[in-house]
């Protein structure tokens, strides 16, 4: 069974790193990442990401002044058929602080993407970050387990 398997019907919130190995081709990770992706633009599963993830994917093309790949990511989180880029507006802000005075080690960017994900009713987040552990209400998918 695969990551596309685990995941369900929908909808799905990615993480940042979901993006980067998209992208970028990552030679581990695109094989289990490519049929979600397939899905999403198909429009067989919905998909959620916070606006977080931009400013986290942006980072290194932007130092490396590649504007290609910045267009690239841009591109696919702002124009994607069946993907939410879910604004950092003032109640997710607030959503997010929440999260994190409740979970005391959890992050910023971690608590931005899963309220972003329980805002749209996701109940499966996919992730690398080993340090994201289970929240209430969210099954969190490492891909370093696939």
């Amino acid at each position: 069974m695969g990551l596309i398997d685990d995941i369900g019907r929908g909808p799905v919130a990615l993480d940042s790193a979901a993006f980067i190995y998209f992208i970028e081709e990552h030679p581990r990770f695109l094989p289990i990442l490519r049929p979600v992706f397939e899905a999403i633009d198909a429009g067989r599963l919905a998909a959620v990401t916070s606006g977080i993830t931009l400013l986290e994917v942006l980072v290194v093309p932007y130092r490396a002044g590649n504007v290609l790949l910045a267009s690239r990511y841009e591109t696919l989180l702002r124009r994607s058929r069946g993907l939410d880029l879910v604004p950092l507006d003032a109640a997710l802000l607030r959503g997010a602080a929440h999260l994190r005075a409740l979970h005391r080690a959890l992050r910023a960017p971690d608590a931005l993407q899963i309220v972003a994900a329980l805002s749209r009713r996701c109940s499966v987040l996919v992730t690398n970050d080993r340090a994201l552990g289970p929240i209430d209400s969210l099954r969190v998918l490492q891909l370093s387990q696939y």
